[in-house]
């Protein structure tokens, strides 16, 4: 038995009005037209559910089992399109996030409290992860989209182009580097170096940008805190991009431009090829793009 919502409504209709004229105005349909709307429906019931005469209509017995159950769908159908309309109008949904550490600490927090002033009813989950896990949390659909570089491997992954984060060097005051107004990376390379972990996003660009001259890090690890602890300490200097360094301000060190081409860090709005985003992650994702001219402003963060 297959029952349409037009035809509960007629049925709950004539329920209520108990006569087919003011039913049929109720449901915004002739007469003709409401008739053969309830009679199709107890066609495809293959029971009579109202009892009719000349001047009164009541339900059968079968008709008050329907009654409440039809009562009880077309409440059940309103209240799923009230949950679909308040998507579509961004008022309610979820969204998934991944994010390198940078960008989830420091350009993307006060973009997060904008959209969550603007859409209150949608619940936002930031994952914070170095790059591989960022992209493998939307190729495996537990992030909606990312906040990431790209990697060699993007399949099944579309990207869109965010912001280049330009590198620099960080060294203590005393440092022989210190007062070089640029630093040329192959005079970078002759000193000690701290290095973030092998697959985060910093490392792989320092890391394809210095080829062959890369030295062996004399410390390696994985927190930007720790690195800027190993440099406060004397123990060595780090290449790091701009979004990372309000992790290096005070007097005892140094933030140094580096010579030449600039080494980049790209970023990206990072997305599952081939799907359409839901509407709550669409306009998060709007917003950022929006925002990308405010990456280079926010000073410097972790990645």
């Amino acid at each position: 038995m297959n029952l349409s919502a037009r035809q509960l409504r007629a049925f709950v209709a004539l329920a209520e009005e108990r006569h087919f004229t003011r039913a049929a105005q109720r449901c915004h349909l002739t007469q003709p037209a409401f008739s053969a709307l309830i009679r199709s429906l107890e066609e495809s019931a293959g029971l009579r559910l109202f009892d009719r005469s000349t001047r009164h209509v009541e339900l059968t017995a079968e008709g008050r089992v329907l009654d409440a159950s039809a009562r009880r769908l077309l409440a059940d159908m309103e209240l799923v399109m009230g949950d679909l309309r308040d998507h579509a109008a961004r008022r309610r949904g979820r969204v998934a996030l991944a994010a390198l550490p940078s960008l989830a600490a420091g350009w993307l927090p006060g973009l997060l409290a904008r959209f969550r002033a603007g859409h209150p009813g949608i619940a936002v989950d930031l994952r914070d992860a170095l790059l591989d896990p960022c992209l493998d949390m939307v190729r495996d659909g537990v992030a909606d989209f990312a906040v990431a570089s790209r990697r060699p491997d993007m399949q099944d992954l579309d990207s869109e182009f965010l912001y280049a984060d330009r590198y620099f060097l960080v060294c203590r005051a005393d440092h022989p580097l210190a007062s070089a107004g640029r630093a040329r990376l192959r005079d970078v390379a002759r000193h000690p170096m701290i290095q973030l972990a092998r697959n985060s996003s910093v490392r792989k660009h320092l890391d394809a940008a210095m080829g062959a001259d890369a030295p062996a890090p004399v410390f390696e690890v994985e927190h930007l805190a720790t690195v800027t602890g190993l440099v406060r300490a004397g123990l060595g200097v780090a290449v790091v991009p701009a979004m990372t360094l309000f992790h290096f301000g005070g007097p005892e060190l140094r933030i140094v431009p580096l010579a030449g081409r600039p080494l980049t860090r790209p970023l990206y709005l990072v997305r599952r090829q081939g799907r359409t985003l839901p509407l709550a992650a669409q306009s998060l994702w709007e917003l950022l793009a929006a925002h990308r001219g405010d990456i280079g402003g926010a000073g410097g963060r972790e990645g």
